[in-house]
């Protein structure tokens, strides 16, 4: 059962040392922050409770207070250097992963690189550049061919018998009988003409038996 149901393997941890340090660095910086806002709290209440001392009287006493509230407050500056302190440690620290990650990136490049330069040799270029030469030079000799028309007169029939297969293939048919489904052409002068003239003729003979 243990051959077949082995255990899993755990996946391996991708947070290295430095972020644990970046993290404990935070952490600590959080704690810093938090015990200064206590002082800043216990600093107003001491200022405070040493204004009702001096009301009731208690001027000693007040001025122990402000003791010890000066005392917290050199505190809270030295907290304060700690604190910067801490920022900029995590800041450098942050900044040199990114570093490494660039460094880990060229790296990769450069071995990648490496391969394409052992698999493209030299000898391999200038073959493909020749390759590359000849199919232009080729071509050239194709052009220069078709555009002289250096084509024997067996090739070109065979262009224009092509040619004419490509029309009748695309050119619509024509209806023989077109000439059949036309009307005849009249004969003779048409009747618009045939009364005009027979108006003229009629009109000298109207003036002529008027004038008798």
């Amino acid at each position: 059962m243990g051959g077949v149901f082995g255990k899993s393997k755990k996946s391996a941890s991708r947070v290295t040392e430095q972020d644990k340090a970046v993290l404990q660095l935070k952490q600590q910086r959080d704690k810093i922050k938090q015990y200064q806002k206590r002082i800043e709290q216990s600093l107003e209440n001491d200022r405070e409770l040493a204004r009702q001392c001096l009301n009731k009287g208690q001027r000693e006493r007040a001025k122990l207070i402000l003791r010890k509230k000066k005392y917290q407050e050199n505190l809270l500056a030295t907290t304060d250097k700690e604190l910067e302190a801490l920022e900029k440690l995590t800041t450098d620290l942050e900044f040199a992963q990114v570093q490494q990650q660039v460094v880990d990136g060229l790296q990769v490049g450069n071995e990648a690189l490496k391969k394409i330069h052992e698999i493209l040799t030299i000898d391999e270029v200038e073959r493909i550049m020749d390759e590359t030469r000849e199919g232009i030079e080729k071509q050239q000799e194709i052009d220069a061919i078709i555009s002289t028309g250096a084509l024997s007169q067996e090739d070109e029939d065979s262009v224009a018998a092509e040619l004419e297969e490509l029309v009748a293939s695309t050119l619509p048919a024509i209806d023989e009988d077109f000439d059949d489904k036309l009307p005849d052409v009249p004969v003779g002068e048409p009747i618009g003409e045939e009364k005009k003239k027979k108006k003229k003729e009629i009109e000298p003979e109207r003036r002529v038996a008027l004038e008798a």
